[in-house]
């Protein structure tokens, strides 16, 4: 596991029955060193969602396996008489954000929602890559220390890309307390709304909507996106209270709930 990892969520795979470690590196390299590792092992394998050149069969496999869940999504909505205008999902190394992005892209081919791409600002490689516009990948290095733990990576999965630039509409860099505040608002809704326990990686997309719908500074972003009061949009919470420790840092402590260095799109 990657540098800045905590002690319950190494715990946590621990219980697993595997052995685990926390390492000096990075998630990508920790990636690459697991790689380096089953490749030396005999009947090794690796099993990653994220994709490079020569190693993609797998990755696309748990991409088929996260399309299941917009297809759920779908099913529910469409038996509410619901169709979302938005779509809002947070990325790592983007094969959640691929799948989701990929499905509904073409289950509504002449008129698909607009999509959004919310990722960690220190892990914020799909963004610098759209940043780029000419399709190229852009990979982010350092520590990428985060409370998104989930989506600390700073290398796009090459499969996922090739989705997410031609169909996702933007694209956000995310300061940690953008993350904290939806944490904070799953856990605390208006009333008479289901209260949802989410973790860091998956309640940033909250924390972006709320900050579009009620801080003035990003009218211009929140027109561009076409968000109003009409607005059906999805959501993805892709963690529970994966560390309680945290959970409670960020729902009762209020970590990250000061500093409010904007967040980036495009």
């Amino acid at each position: 596991m990657p540098k800045g990892t905590t002690q319950t969520r190494l715990n946590n795979i621990a219980k697993e029955n595997a052995t685990v470690t926390i390492e000096d590196l990075n998630y990508d390299d920790c990636v690459r060193l697991a790689a380096k590792e089953a490749a030396q092992t005999t009947r090794g394998i690796m099993v990653q969602d994220t994709a490079w050149e020569g190693y993609e069969e797998i990755p696309t496999w748990i991409m088929q396996g996260y399309g299941t869940l917009a297809l759920e999504a779908d099913q529910q909505l469409a038996s509410d008489g619901c169709r979302p205008t938005h779509i809002f999902i947070q990325a790592g190394v983007g094969s959640l954000a691929g799948a989701v992005i990929g499905y509904f892209s073409n289950r509504f081919k002449d008129h698909p929602p607009i999509m959004v791409v919310a990722e960690a600002g220190a892990a914020d490689c799909l963004y610098q890559s759209a940043m780029q516009a000419d399709g190229s990948r852009v990979n982010v290095g350092g520590d990428m220390l985060t409370i998104m733990a989930g989506l600390a990576c700073g290398e796009a999965n090459t499969v996922s890309w090739d989705i997410l630039r031609n169909h996702a509409d933007a694209f956000v860099s995310c300061p940690d307390w953008v993350s904290a505040n939806g944490t904070r608002i799953y856990g605390a809704p208006i009333r008479g709304d289901d209260r949802v326990i989410s973790g860091e990686s998956g309640s940033v997309t909250l924390g972006l909507l709320h900050a579009l719908m009620t801080d003035p500074s990003y009218q211009d972003f929140k027109e561009a996106l076409q968000l109003n009061e009409t607005s059906e949009v999805l959501l993805v919470s892709s963690e529970g209270d994966t560390d309680p420790d945290r959970y409670r840092e960020i729902a009762w402590e209020g970590l990250c709930g000061t500093d409010k260095e904007p967040f980036a799109g495009i």
